[in-house]
Protein backbone atom coordinates (compact mmCIF):
# COMPACT_ATOMS: atom_id res chain seq x y z
CA UNK A 1 0.00 0.00 0.00
CA UNK A 2 2.88 2.18 0.92
CA UNK A 3 4.95 1.91 -2.54
CA UNK A 4 1.95 2.35 -4.16
CA UNK A 5 0.51 5.78 -2.28
CA UNK A 6 4.37 7.05 -3.18
CA UNK A 7 3.64 5.96 -6.36
CA UNK A 8 0.47 7.87 -6.70
CA UNK A 9 2.24 10.96 -4.99
CA UNK A 10 5.35 10.91 -7.58
CA UNK A 11 2.61 11.11 -10.23
CA UNK A 12 0.73 13.56 -8.66
CA UNK A 13 3.76 15.63 -8.04
CA UNK A 14 5.42 14.84 -11.76
CA UNK A 15 1.73 15.97 -13.38
CA UNK A 16 2.03 19.37 -11.55
CA UNK A 17 5.65 19.89 -12.36
CA UNK A 18 5.04 19.23 -16.13
CA UNK A 19 2.10 21.71 -16.18
CA UNK A 20 4.01 24.36 -14.16
CA UNK A 21 6.96 24.16 -16.30
CA UNK A 22 4.68 24.14 -19.53
CA UNK A 23 2.86 27.68 -18.08
CA UNK A 24 6.54 29.06 -17.20
CA UNK A 25 7.79 28.53 -20.61
CA UNK A 26 4.38 29.90 -22.31
CA UNK A 27 3.95 33.26 -19.73
CA UNK A 28 7.75 34.42 -20.96
CA UNK A 29 6.29 34.33 -25.01
CA UNK A 30 3.52 36.18 -24.25
CA UNK A 31 4.92 38.59 -21.89
CA UNK A 32 7.99 39.16 -24.15
CA UNK A 33 5.50 39.48 -27.36
CA UNK A 34 6.39 40.55 -29.72
CA UNK A 35 9.46 39.08 -30.28
CA UNK A 36 9.71 39.10 -34.17
CA UNK A 37 7.84 40.05 -37.49
CA UNK A 38 4.18 40.06 -37.13
CA UNK A 39 2.55 39.16 -40.21
CA UNK A 40 -0.99 40.72 -41.99
CA UNK A 41 -2.66 38.64 -44.12
CA UNK A 42 -4.79 40.58 -46.22
CA UNK A 43 -7.63 38.43 -48.35
CA UNK A 44 -7.74 40.11 -51.33
CA UNK A 45 -5.82 41.89 -53.73
CA UNK A 46 -2.84 44.42 -53.52
CA UNK A 47 -3.52 47.81 -54.47
CA UNK A 48 -7.13 47.62 -53.05
CA UNK A 49 -8.99 49.82 -50.08
CA UNK A 50 -8.06 46.96 -47.58
CA UNK A 51 -5.08 46.44 -48.82
CA UNK A 52 -3.90 50.47 -48.64
CA UNK A 53 -5.61 50.60 -45.38
CA UNK A 54 -3.37 47.91 -43.68
CA UNK A 55 -0.32 49.02 -45.28
CA UNK A 56 -0.70 52.60 -43.57
CA UNK A 57 -1.55 50.98 -40.02
CA UNK A 58 1.16 48.18 -40.47
CA UNK A 59 3.84 50.96 -40.82
CA UNK A 60 2.63 52.68 -37.44
CA UNK A 61 2.49 49.47 -35.60
CA UNK A 62 6.01 48.79 -36.33
CA UNK A 63 7.49 51.70 -35.18
CA UNK A 64 5.03 50.98 -31.10
CA UNK A 65 5.63 47.23 -30.76
CA UNK A 66 9.40 47.72 -32.71
CA UNK A 67 8.73 44.77 -35.13
CA UNK A 68 8.29 44.57 -39.01
CA UNK A 69 4.67 44.31 -40.20
CA UNK A 70 4.56 41.99 -43.23
CA UNK A 71 1.66 42.37 -44.98
CA UNK A 72 0.88 39.36 -47.21
CA UNK A 73 -1.74 39.27 -49.64
CA UNK A 74 -3.41 36.11 -50.03
CA UNK A 75 -6.77 37.23 -52.71
CA UNK A 76 -9.27 34.34 -53.83
CA UNK A 77 -13.00 33.44 -53.35
CA UNK A 78 -14.30 36.64 -52.21
CA UNK A 79 -11.71 36.69 -49.58
CA UNK A 80 -12.19 32.97 -48.70
CA UNK A 81 -8.61 31.91 -49.04
CA UNK A 82 -6.51 34.09 -47.29
CA UNK A 83 -9.35 33.83 -44.48
CA UNK A 84 -8.70 29.86 -44.36
CA UNK A 85 -4.81 30.39 -44.63
CA UNK A 86 -5.07 32.60 -41.17
CA UNK A 87 -7.29 30.30 -39.20
CA UNK A 88 -4.72 27.77 -39.82
CA UNK A 89 -2.27 29.58 -38.79
CA UNK A 90 -0.53 29.21 -35.32
CA UNK A 91 -2.07 31.42 -32.25
CA UNK A 92 0.46 32.90 -31.28
CA UNK A 93 -0.15 36.53 -32.42
CA UNK A 94 2.74 36.16 -35.38
CA UNK A 95 -0.45 35.84 -38.13
CA UNK A 96 -3.64 37.66 -37.85
CA UNK A 97 -5.86 38.80 -40.25
CA UNK A 98 -8.02 41.70 -41.89
CA UNK A 99 -11.16 40.42 -41.11
CA UNK A 100 -13.98 42.15 -42.98
CA UNK A 101 -17.94 42.22 -43.88
CA UNK A 102 -17.63 39.47 -46.54
CA UNK A 103 -15.48 36.32 -45.45
CA UNK A 104 -16.91 37.38 -41.91
CA UNK A 105 -20.38 37.88 -42.10
CA UNK A 106 -21.60 37.62 -45.77
CA UNK A 107 -19.58 34.61 -47.10
CA UNK A 108 -20.79 31.42 -44.42
CA UNK A 109 -24.46 32.12 -45.96
CA UNK A 110 -24.17 32.89 -49.41
CA UNK A 111 -21.72 29.64 -49.89
CA UNK A 112 -22.64 26.29 -50.10
CA UNK A 113 -19.39 25.54 -48.11
CA UNK A 114 -16.33 27.40 -46.19
CA UNK A 115 -13.28 25.80 -45.29
CA UNK A 116 -12.91 27.77 -42.32
CA UNK A 117 -15.12 28.92 -39.37
CA UNK A 118 -15.85 32.69 -38.93
CA UNK A 119 -16.74 32.69 -35.46
CA UNK A 120 -13.51 31.04 -34.68
CA UNK A 121 -11.63 34.12 -34.72
CA UNK A 122 -10.48 36.46 -32.06
CA UNK A 123 -11.81 39.95 -33.09
CA UNK A 124 -9.11 42.15 -32.19
CA UNK A 125 -10.25 45.95 -33.06
CA UNK A 126 -12.57 47.39 -35.73
CA UNK A 127 -10.29 49.42 -38.24
CA UNK A 128 -13.80 51.15 -40.03
CA UNK A 129 -16.61 51.36 -41.41
CA UNK A 130 -17.32 52.39 -45.27
CA UNK A 131 -20.90 53.43 -46.36
CA UNK A 132 -22.14 53.30 -49.67
CA UNK A 133 -24.18 56.16 -51.41
CA UNK A 134 -27.29 55.46 -54.30
CA UNK A 135 -26.03 57.20 -57.45
CA UNK A 136 -27.48 57.71 -60.78
CA UNK A 137 -26.44 59.34 -64.13
CA UNK A 138 -27.14 62.73 -64.46
CA UNK A 139 -29.16 62.26 -67.31
CA UNK A 140 -31.41 59.97 -65.49
CA UNK A 141 -34.95 60.95 -64.47
CA UNK A 142 -34.66 60.45 -60.72
CA UNK A 143 -33.97 63.32 -58.25
CA UNK A 144 -34.82 61.16 -55.09
CA UNK A 145 -35.29 58.26 -53.66
CA UNK A 146 -39.23 58.37 -54.04
CA UNK A 147 -38.48 59.13 -57.73
CA UNK A 148 -36.39 55.55 -57.96
CA UNK A 149 -39.39 53.72 -55.52
CA UNK A 150 -41.95 55.06 -57.90
CA UNK A 151 -40.20 54.09 -61.37
CA UNK A 152 -39.74 50.63 -59.92
CA UNK A 153 -43.51 50.45 -58.71
CA UNK A 154 -44.58 51.32 -62.04
CA UNK A 155 -42.39 48.86 -64.26
CA UNK A 156 -40.93 45.97 -62.05
CA UNK A 157 -37.58 44.87 -62.86
CA UNK A 158 -37.01 47.44 -65.49
CA UNK A 159 -34.70 49.44 -63.65
CA UNK A 160 -31.13 48.04 -63.97
CA UNK A 161 -28.87 48.37 -60.81
CA UNK A 162 -25.05 47.09 -61.38
CA UNK A 163 -23.10 45.96 -58.82
CA UNK A 164 -18.94 44.72 -58.19
CA UNK A 165 -20.41 41.26 -58.37
CA UNK A 166 -22.60 38.78 -56.14
CA UNK A 167 -22.34 39.04 -52.50
CA UNK A 168 -20.69 42.36 -52.51
CA UNK A 169 -21.43 45.04 -50.53
CA UNK A 170 -22.72 47.14 -53.94
CA UNK A 171 -24.74 44.08 -54.30
CA UNK A 172 -26.45 43.60 -51.16
CA UNK A 173 -26.89 46.90 -50.24
CA UNK A 174 -29.33 47.09 -53.35
CA UNK A 175 -31.17 43.81 -52.39
CA UNK A 176 -31.61 45.42 -48.90
CA UNK A 177 -32.94 48.44 -50.81
CA UNK A 178 -35.56 45.92 -52.55
CA UNK A 179 -36.93 44.42 -49.92
CA UNK A 180 -37.18 47.74 -47.89
CA UNK A 181 -38.85 49.01 -50.38
CA UNK A 182 -40.66 46.15 -51.51
CA UNK A 183 -39.70 46.77 -55.08
CA UNK A 184 -38.17 45.08 -57.83
CA UNK A 185 -34.58 45.45 -59.96
CA UNK A 186 -32.44 44.54 -62.42
CA UNK A 187 -29.05 43.53 -60.82
CA UNK A 188 -26.40 43.95 -63.01
CA UNK A 189 -22.96 41.84 -61.92
CA UNK A 190 -19.33 43.52 -63.08
CA UNK A 191 -16.13 41.98 -62.12
CA UNK A 192 -15.46 44.63 -59.96
CA UNK A 193 -16.19 48.05 -58.48
CA UNK A 194 -14.43 50.56 -61.21
CA UNK A 195 -16.02 48.53 -64.10
CA UNK A 196 -19.23 49.15 -62.72
CA UNK A 197 -18.68 52.70 -62.03
CA UNK A 198 -17.54 52.83 -65.48
CA UNK A 199 -20.80 51.54 -66.97
CA UNK A 200 -22.72 54.04 -64.24
CA UNK A 201 -21.23 56.90 -65.99
CA UNK A 202 -21.65 55.64 -69.12
CA UNK A 203 -25.25 56.07 -68.84
CA UNK A 204 -25.25 52.21 -69.71
CA UNK A 205 -27.19 51.07 -66.00
CA UNK A 206 -29.65 53.29 -64.13
CA UNK A 207 -28.61 52.77 -60.87
CA UNK A 208 -25.53 51.35 -58.52
CA UNK A 209 -24.87 51.59 -54.60
CA UNK A 210 -21.11 52.60 -54.42
CA UNK A 211 -18.40 53.06 -51.80
CA UNK A 212 -19.04 56.88 -50.61
CA UNK A 213 -15.56 57.76 -51.13
CA UNK A 214 -15.23 56.10 -54.43
CA UNK A 215 -18.42 57.93 -55.44
CA UNK A 216 -16.98 61.39 -54.26
CA UNK A 217 -14.82 62.74 -56.83
CA UNK A 218 -17.59 61.60 -59.66
CA UNK A 219 -20.42 62.91 -58.00
CA UNK A 220 -18.53 66.65 -56.98
CA UNK A 221 -18.00 66.19 -60.58
CA UNK A 222 -21.66 66.23 -61.57
CA UNK A 223 -20.96 63.08 -63.10
CA UNK A 224 -23.05 61.34 -61.16
CA UNK A 225 -26.33 62.49 -58.85
CA UNK A 226 -26.27 61.24 -55.25
CA UNK A 227 -29.85 60.15 -54.04
CA UNK A 228 -28.87 58.46 -50.44
CA UNK A 229 -26.26 57.35 -48.19
CA UNK A 230 -26.47 53.64 -46.41
CA UNK A 231 -24.71 55.27 -43.66
CA UNK A 232 -26.99 56.32 -40.10
CA UNK A 233 -26.42 59.14 -40.09
CA UNK A 234 -25.69 62.31 -42.87
CA UNK A 235 -22.02 62.57 -43.96
CA UNK A 236 -19.94 65.25 -43.46
CA UNK A 237 -18.62 65.41 -46.77
CA UNK A 238 -22.54 64.99 -48.16
CA UNK A 239 -24.33 67.57 -46.30
CA UNK A 240 -27.45 67.27 -48.27
CA UNK A 241 -27.36 63.94 -48.97
CA UNK A 242 -30.22 62.20 -46.96
CA UNK A 243 -30.05 58.83 -44.88
CA UNK A 244 -32.17 56.05 -46.03
CA UNK A 245 -33.19 56.20 -42.70
CA UNK A 246 -34.81 59.90 -43.15
CA UNK A 247 -36.52 58.49 -45.81
CA UNK A 248 -38.14 56.05 -44.45
CA UNK A 249 -35.81 52.81 -44.57
CA UNK A 250 -34.04 52.11 -41.81
CA UNK A 251 -33.02 48.57 -42.59
CA UNK A 252 -30.78 50.51 -45.55
CA UNK A 253 -28.60 50.99 -43.19
CA UNK A 254 -24.73 49.12 -44.79
CA UNK A 255 -20.88 49.53 -44.32
CA UNK A 256 -18.64 48.10 -46.28
CA UNK A 257 -16.20 47.36 -42.54
CA UNK A 258 -13.00 45.64 -41.86
CA UNK A 259 -10.87 45.24 -39.07
CA UNK A 260 -8.34 42.93 -37.30
CA UNK A 261 -8.58 39.14 -36.44
CA UNK A 262 -6.55 36.24 -35.07
CA UNK A 263 -6.60 32.60 -34.98
CA UNK A 264 -8.59 31.08 -32.56
CA UNK A 265 -6.42 29.85 -29.43
CA UNK A 266 -4.50 33.68 -29.60
CA UNK A 267 -4.54 34.35 -25.81
CA UNK A 268 -6.41 37.34 -24.32
CA UNK A 269 -2.92 38.63 -22.90
CA UNK A 270 -1.61 38.49 -26.61
CA UNK A 271 -5.34 39.90 -28.70
CA UNK A 272 -4.80 42.86 -25.40
CA UNK A 273 -1.54 43.69 -27.02
CA UNK A 274 -2.78 43.75 -30.73
CA UNK A 275 -5.54 45.66 -29.94
CA UNK A 276 -3.91 48.42 -27.48
CA UNK A 277 -1.34 48.53 -30.80
CA UNK A 278 -3.72 49.25 -33.40
CA UNK A 279 -5.70 51.74 -31.34
CA UNK A 280 -2.75 53.68 -30.67
CA UNK A 281 -2.18 53.41 -34.42
CA UNK A 282 -5.30 54.38 -35.74
CA UNK A 283 -5.22 57.50 -33.84
CA UNK A 284 -1.84 58.46 -35.71
CA UNK A 285 -3.32 61.48 -37.94
CA UNK A 286 -2.01 60.14 -41.07
CA UNK A 287 -4.27 57.01 -40.65
CA UNK A 288 -7.14 58.51 -38.95
CA UNK A 289 -7.67 61.32 -41.52
CA UNK A 290 -7.27 59.10 -44.30
CA UNK A 291 -10.12 57.27 -42.81
CA UNK A 292 -12.30 59.99 -42.43
CA UNK A 293 -11.38 62.31 -45.10
CA UNK A 294 -13.00 58.84 -47.25
CA UNK A 295 -16.27 59.58 -45.46
CA UNK A 296 -15.98 56.42 -43.80
CA UNK A 297 -16.50 56.32 -40.32
CA UNK A 298 -13.50 55.69 -37.41
CA UNK A 299 -13.62 52.35 -35.84
CA UNK A 300 -12.68 51.53 -32.43
CA UNK A 301 -13.09 50.04 -29.47
CA UNK A 302 -12.28 46.85 -27.65
CA UNK A 303 -12.17 43.28 -28.75
CA UNK A 304 -15.68 42.65 -27.09
CA UNK A 305 -16.97 45.47 -29.05
CA UNK A 306 -15.81 43.73 -32.61
CA UNK A 307 -17.10 40.64 -31.08
CA UNK A 308 -20.27 41.79 -30.97
CA UNK A 309 -20.60 43.97 -34.01
CA UNK A 310 -19.49 40.94 -35.75
CA UNK A 311 -22.17 38.83 -34.59
CA UNK A 312 -24.93 41.46 -35.21
CA UNK A 313 -23.76 41.95 -38.88
CA UNK A 314 -24.30 38.08 -39.36
CA UNK A 315 -27.38 37.65 -38.35
CA UNK A 316 -28.74 40.68 -40.21
CA UNK A 317 -27.02 39.29 -43.93
CA UNK A 318 -28.29 35.54 -42.72
CA UNK A 319 -31.87 37.19 -42.63
CA UNK A 320 -31.32 38.82 -45.80
CA UNK A 321 -30.02 35.79 -47.96
CA UNK A 322 -32.69 33.86 -46.60
CA UNK A 323 -35.51 36.24 -47.53
CA UNK A 324 -33.89 37.23 -51.14
CA UNK A 325 -32.78 33.42 -51.73
CA UNK A 326 -29.06 34.46 -52.33
CA UNK A 327 -26.70 31.94 -53.43
CA UNK A 328 -23.04 31.69 -55.05
CA UNK A 329 -22.71 28.26 -57.13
Amino acid sequence: MQASSSKRRQLVVGTVLAVTSAWAVAQPAASNYPAKAITIIVPFAAGGNTDVKTRLVAKRMGEILGQPIIVDNKPGASGNVGMELAGRAAPDGYTIAMGSFGPLAVNPWIYPKLNFDPKSFVPIILLEKSPLVLVAPVDRPYRSVADVVAAAKAKPGALNIANAGPGGAHHLSAELFEAAAGIDMLGVPFKGGGPASTALMAGQVDLMFEQTGAAMPTIQAKKIKALAVTSAQRLRFMPDVPTFTELGYPAVTVSNWMGYVAPKGTSAEIVNKLQAAFAQAMEHPEVKDRIVLMGNEFGGGSSQDFATFIDSESAKWAKLVKQRNIRME
